[in-house]
């Protein structure tokens, strides 16, 4: 037998392997959900007013000054925080890596699991997680600080606020990627935690 065939088959039949690599696409595939949501719902509640009976009462503002910027609510949302300064060129350029990242793992898992793909996974993850982390702390410093400046220290470290989205995102990476120590680490706070209430 071929030895680039051999390699390629025993990749795609050694369970562990196999595992790791359905494991893999799978959470890239929900962090990327993740993020749409992040980009989208952040932006929707910013124009919501109030609550009804059938849910959250949306500003036709939003229609206007979001939604008329691309066919697509994920597009028109990066646009419209594009136009706000809260993203860049380059930060566009990495949603598309991603999304084209998240593709290939989706649309191609049998070549991923028996040939790998042509592109770091790991560093693609870190680039969500960031652009993640980007898009939050832009919302964390332009509304949440500024609305309640007295809720926070004058010397609060910017660099250290983790998001909740983001400390989701790194959590489930790292429970479901990341050695078993770093999911044991999680599970053994929320424990300790637990204890204590």
């Amino acid at each position: 037998m071929d030895e680039t065939i051999r390699a390629s088959w025993e990749r795609t039949l050694h369970p562990e392997t196999l595992k790791t690599n359905i494991i893999t696409a799978s959470i890239f595939s929900m962090a990327f959900e993740m993020l749409k949501s992040s980009i989208v719902e952040k932006i929707e509640g910013f124009f919501t007013n109030g609550f009804d009976q059938n849910g959250p009462i949306i500003s036709p503002e939003y229609k206007e000054k979001v939604l008329s910027l691309n066919r697509s609510p994920v597009y028109a949302s990066l646009r419209w925080l594009q136009d706000m300064d809260a993203i860049n060129d380059e930060d566009m350029g990495k949603f598309e890596h991603v999304k084209k990242c998240r593709n290939t793992l989706t649309h191609e898992m049998l070549s991923f699991a028996s040939s790998g793909v042509d592109f770091d996974v790991p560093e693609a993850f870190d680039e969500m997680v960031a652009l993640l982390r980007k898009i939050e702390m832009w919302w964390f410093e332009h509304f949440e600080m500024a609305i309640d400046p007295e809720s926070y220290p004058d010397d609060l470290d910017l660099d250290k606020v983790i998001p909740g989205p983001v400390w989701s995102l790194q959590m489930l990476i790292d429970f479901a990627l990341g050695p078993k120590e770093e999911a044991e680490k999680y599970y053994d706070l929320f424990v300790a935690a637990a204890d204590k209430t």
